[in-house]
């Protein structure tokens, strides 16, 4: 590693494939909440591809040893390393429970961008959301309950205002109270549990007491910085769907604090911890970056590694992207940047991977492509086919 006061994208993508395990994946026994840790959590909107994130990422990890991690066995005394809740963005989220103070600390204090209140004859008042969020707590403190359980406690310990049906959703009608489930969530007090059946539970997370949000902000920055920097404060507020002054304020206190430093990065004002400046050069770097990578829906690395336009060069950026936002696509990793779509699709005990590349592989990198569809395989529990040939489905899919 060399100190350097200019940084290139690629050792600053060698760097943060070495920091994902995505250059060398984390060895056999290491704790998904670990992995999960480092990444800054894992989406999970979409279970199989919060699984397939886990999985690429470490030696013989499988979906059942994700999902034990949530939801151990009855037998099990311990809490579960790992909660399934609403975590950066509102969205659904693995998060370690030993992370949960910082994160629910931090998530409230983030301000909400323009256009996230709901009309005034919907929305909640301020001290309506407390006692709904409250009551969410304590309805499923030590308990399992679906959504239509849950809706009839909240409305037991509230009033008949929060169950009014006032939000369009899905071509239905939810009542008032479920528009701050994901506030829930970011508190501390609600967290999803094992289906029942084909119904999804919530309950409770351990109670904890949560740091003061100024330090679980900054926290919060040390810990994104040391896994995605050099980084700007735009680049944070957008993988934070928070306002970019606001980033700006909260960078400038932290460097006012001698926590965070400048970098040049491709000519660009950007940040990295105090002293974390060792960056792979030569031959170290080019071998960090070197391989083929499958990367699922969502996936940190693409959420949070920026420039975005860097991470998806010249025909990518329009393929696979949605509109400029990443994710929509699984996607194919050679040498560090998007280099094709891919897709799978599960049927019984085999699952067939169909990789779209938007250039020729060589003979390694198809060996490689070979290699990571097995693992995929591997991840779900399945048989892998490979199939080389063009993505038809869309984002999402």
């Amino acid at each position: 590693m060399t100190k350097t006061e200019r940084i290139t994208w690629g050792s600053a993508s060698a760097r943060r494939l070495a920091r994902q395990f995505l250059a060398n994946s984390a060895r056999t026994g290491t704790p998904v909440a670990d992995v999960v840790g480092t990444m800054l959590g894992v989406h999970a909107q979409v279970l199989s591809a919060a699984e397939l994130s886990v999985g690429l990422r470490t030696d013989g990890t499988t979906r059942m040893d994700v999902r034990t991690a949530l939801w151990p066995t009855e037998s099990s005394a311990a809490p579960p390393p790992l909660v399934k809740t609403h975590g950066p963005r509102g969205t659904v989220h693995l998060l370690p429970a030993r992370d949960l103070p910082m994160w629910c600390a931090a998530l409230p204090a983030i301000p909400g961008g323009p256009g996230t209140a709901s009309p005034s004859d919907v929305r909640l008042t301020e001290e309506q959301a407390g006692q709904v969020v409250a009551a969410i707590g304590d309805a499923l403190d030590g308990t399992f309950l679906t959504i239509d359980e849950l809706g009839e406690e909240v409305v037991a310990r509230t009033g008949p205002w929060a169950g009014d049906l006032v939000m369009p959703a899905f071509q239905t009608m939810w009542p008032r109270w479920r528009q701050v489930l994901h506030r829930a969530g970011q508190s501390g007090v609600l967290s999803f549990g094992p289906h029942r059946g084909r119904k999804v539970t919530y309950t409770r997370p351990p109670h904890f007491t949560p740091p003061a949000p100024e330090e679980a902000l900054r926290r919060l920055v040390r810990r994104y910085l040391h896994a995605y920097g050099p980084a700007t404060p735009q680049h944070f507020a957008r993988w934070l769907a928070a306002p970019p002054g606001w980033a700006r304020t909260l960078y400038a206190e932290l460097a006012a604090a001698g926590e965070i430093e400048a970098v040049d990065f491709e000519g660009t004002s950007a940040w990295v911890v105090t002293g974390d400046t060792d960056f792979p050069d030569g031959p170290e770097r080019e071998g960090l970056l070197r391989g083929v990578r499958l990367l699922p829906y969502f996936d940190a690395y693409l959420i949070a590694a920026q420039p975005r336009e860097l991470l998806y060069p010249g025909a990518a950026y329009e393929r696979a992207l949605a509109g400029g936002q990443a994710g929509n696509f699984p996607v194919l990793l050679v040498d560090g940047v998007v280099a094709g779509v891919w897709h799978q699709r599960r049927r019984g005990s085999r699952t067939t991977v169909t990789v779209e590349p938007l250039g020729r592989l060589t003979a390694r990198q198809e060996r490689e492509l070979a290699a990571q569809a097995e693992r995929v395989g591997d991840v779900l529990e399945a048989r892998a086919e490979l199939v080389v040939g063009e993505v038809t489905v869309g984002p999402h899919a």
